[in-house]
């Protein structure tokens, strides 16, 4: 009787056992018990067309802040020119089977750069070229970038404090840390090469 009762709690433990055992592994799967799954994060992915086209205008762009820096207006349209072509083949259109309004946001910004090049393209004088080429900077960044999601190469956000005179500053873009001012450059009818160093790395953006 005493061996057969044994028996009995034993099968109990075990039944209470494979309970907890199921229940648990369920839990962690977030079903059973009426809990619904969690989805995991998933990182959107664009296509390696979409990325190339993105590359490819910012090499655009880092062309016409080179242009800048040298002071080379002539050079700097050529390259702004170039850039707006580029902008304007990204396929965007990917864009509309992400989230409701990334597309939109997309195209609102990059219309928004595309506008502030298209009036750098009538600038007869470097300052207000360079002052277009800010617009260009900010509509860059951070708007259009995190509006696609970016996912090209590690690029810096710069800035100058003195770009257009005492508390007047300006932003660009970088694909490298170290500073090469394109607002007063190597050139300055002022400063002349001095200030080409001048400015600060404000932000940066990668893929992590």
């Amino acid at each position: 009787m005493k061996k057969q009762t044994m028996m009995i709690i034993l099968l109990v433990l075990l039944a209470v056992f494979a309970l907890y055992w199921f229940k648990f592994r369920n839990k962690g799967n977030g079903e059973g018990d009426g809990g619904v799954k969690q989805q995991a994060l998933t990182l959107k992915k664009h296509s390696e067309k979409f990325n190339n086209s993105v590359t490819a205008a910012m090499d655009a762009y880092f062309e016409a802040k080179d242009d800048f820096v040298e002071a080379d207006t002539t050079k700097a349209k050529t390259s702004i020119r170039k850039f707006i072509i580029l902008m304007d083949s990204i396929p965007v259109d990917e864009l509309k089977k992400d989230t409701a309004g990334i597309y939109e946001t997309a195209v609102s910004n990059a219309d928004n750069v595309k506008m502030n090049a298209e009036s750098l393209l009538k600038q007869t004088s470097i300052k207000e070229m360079r002052m277009d080429f800010r617009g260009i900077s900010d509509a860059l960044f951070p708007s259009f970038f995190k509006a696609i999601n970016y996912e090209g190469r590690k690029i810096y956000l710069q800035n100058c404090p003195m770009a257009f005179g005492d508390n007047n500053d300006a932003n660009w873009i970088s694909s490298t840390y170290e500073i090469f001012n394109p607002y007063l450059g190597k050139h300055d009818s002022l400063y002349k090469a001095a200030m080409v160093g001048c400015g600060s790395v404000k932000d940066s953006i990668f893929v992590k």
